[in-house]
Formats: C-alpha cells, structure tokens, sequence
C-alpha cells in the first residue's frame, strides 16, 4: 500500500465500545456457532451465584424478569412464525 491510497476505514458497531455487554455482542455475531452455549452457561452460573448469596428473592428476580421473554414467545407461536 502506498502513501497516495486512502485506508480503507473498517466501521465497528458503536455498541461493541460498551466494556461487558459489547464484548458479548461481538463475540455472538462474529464468533463461532457455540458462542450462544458458552453465553447460556455464564448466565446460569450468574443466576445459581445469586441463588446461593440472595435466596428465592434472585430465583424469584429472574423469573419476573422472563414473563415478558415468554408472553413473546407463546404470542410468535401462536401466530405461526
């Protein structure tokens, strides 16, 4: 490459700059097809560590917070998609 040929500019998602939740965004969408299985594993860890520290209150946390995941779910089967 030569000093009179433009660099071509590689454009990175934005989101990609957040420390934690970028760098699993990337490793999900450029990384290799068992990267979603290593993700579900750290989030089980993550779920049975605040189990074991905070009781059925975590357990209790995490359900609540998948009622809205699954009402999208059961409305995308129902649906036929």
């Amino acid at each position: 490459m030569s000093i009179s040929e433009p660099a071509v500019a590689y454009r990175r998602n934005p989101f990609y700059s957040v420390p934690v939740f970028g760098w699993i965004a990337r490793d999900l969408n450029e990384g290799g097809p068992d990267t979603i299985y290593y993700l579900l594993v750290a989030l089980l860890t993550l779920l049975v560590l605040a189990v074991k520290t905070w009781g059925v209150v975590a357990l209790t946390m995490a359900a609540l917070a998948m009622v809205p995941v699954i009402m999208v779910v059961l409305i995308l089967i129902t649906v036929g998609k």
